[in-house]
């Protein structure tokens, strides 16, 4: 026998031991035998993630933890929560201490570069709010009144152009503080409040009958939980739960949350041919 034909058949001997040898378990097979999974989330920004008044953890990303649990354990308290700040977001899933992290995480490509992100779960943008009995009836409206029109927004670098971009002769007001923006939209120092819709959506909710949105929203960003790269199995299997509380038999969960949230009720999936292929 020559030493290439020896070599040839080293070589498929060792391939089919490799092939035979049983396939190395992954975060999926890790979290069903654990029985729970390790969430990181926040715990101080509403609607998204904050404490009850019994000191509950709550809030929309709590609730796709939630749906996620389900669909893991089929039941929603499975689940450990890691409370996390924004900035540990990424290092905790890179070093395995959460399984998963869902705290309105926007999805950019120098992050995907780090995570791997699920499918989106919200999308996020920049809305308007007006008093229910405010002189300005919508966007429209704001917009024709030009340079009348007064807007308080939190104060950074990028408010003024942010408000400019929808209203580019608005007066633009920029307070510390959230509250603060709000406070001035009520006593009537400015007739509209710019933040991010959801955070609108929740303060509406908390104030029912007293103001209203707009009907604009611009600056979109896409908010999805970020699991560690390279377990293409356990990414799969969170798109399946996420993908199935929005358009199959987990929505009524996702509904509800929505609802409970934002204030708004979703219409349900359209029967038939999926939409996500329209």
């Amino acid at each position: 026998m020559t030493t290439s034909v020896r070599a040839g058949l080293l070589s498929l001997a060792a391939a089919a031991l490799l092939s035979a040898a049983p396939a190395q378990a992954g975060k999926l097979e890790d979290v069903l035998a654990r029985g729970h999974l390790v969430l990181g989330t926040g715990s101080t920004n509403a609607p998204w993630h904050f404490k009850s008044a019994d000191d509950k953890l709550q809030g929309f990303d709590v609730d796709m933890g939630r749906i996620i649990a389900k669909a893991l354990f089929g039941n929603p308290d499975k689940i450990t929560y890691v409370n996390q700040s924004s900035d540990a977001r990424i290092p905790n899933i890179t070093t395995n201490k959460v399984d998963i992290t869902c705290q309105f995480m926007t999805v950019t490509g120098e992050r995907a570069q780090q995570v791997a992100f699920t499918i989106p779960y919200y999308r996020e943008g920049v809305g308007l709010m007006l008093k229910a009995d405010g002189k300005y009836a919508d966007y429209a409206a704001l917009k024709e009144a030009g340079s009348s029109v007064t807007v308080s927004v939190l104060q950074n670098v990028y408010a003024e152009p942010m408000v400019r971009a929808a209203l580019p002769k608005a007066n633009v007001d920029q307070y510390e503080s959230v509250d603060l923006i709000y406070q001035a939209l009520a006593s009537g120092r400015a007739d509209a409040v710019a933040t991010d819709q959801s955070s609108l959506a929740w303060y509406m909710t908390q104030n029912p009958g007293r103001f209203k949105d707009a009907g604009y929203g611009w600056n979109p960003q896409t908010y999805a939980c970020a699991v560690k790269r390279g377990d293409q199995d356990w990414l799969n299997f969170v798109n399946t739960a996420l993908h199935e509380a929005m358009t199959g038999v987990e929505f009524d969960a996702y509904a509800k949350s929505f609802k409970t949230w934002f204030g708004k009720d979703l219409p349900p999936p359209q029967i038939g041919f999926p939409v996500e292929y329209r």
